[in-house]
């Protein structure tokens, strides 16, 4: 059974920063890749980044140029590095893990991202 824990939200300001991070108890965390989903309130659930295995890198549209992703192997985890926030970032924010971009198989409880105006 995978386990994946998600820490780092909380509350900031507009324009403020947060790093989350992902610890995943795998033992082959580094062939997978890893990604950071979230989802508010009435909507839908949405991508915000995604690393694969080799270290290639996507973002949203909403998050590009504010958020990046990384991944540090040696301590299987995954962080996303936010700046800039907006209110509009506000939301649950999930760590996800699969064999591929688009194949997510275990998902973390998610954090709470919350952006005040």
């Amino acid at each position: 059974q995978v386990q994946i824990v998600e820490s780092g939200g909380g509350l900031v300001q507009a324009g403020g920063s947060l790093r989350l991070s992902c610890a995943v108890s795998r033992s082959t965390f580094s062939a997978n890749a890893m990604g950071w989903f979230r989802q508010a309130p009435g909507k839908q659930r949405e991508l915000v980044a995604g690393i694969s295995s080799g270290g290639n890198t996507n973002y949203g549209d909403s998050v590009k140029g504010r958020f990046t992703i990384s991944r540090d192997n040696a301590k299987n985890t995954v962080y996303l590095q936010m700046i800039s926030l907006k209110p509009e970032d506000t939301a649950v924010y999930y760590c996800t893990s699969g064999p591929y971009f688009g194949r997510w198989l275990y998902w973390g409880q998610g954090t709470q991202v919350t952006v005040s105006s």
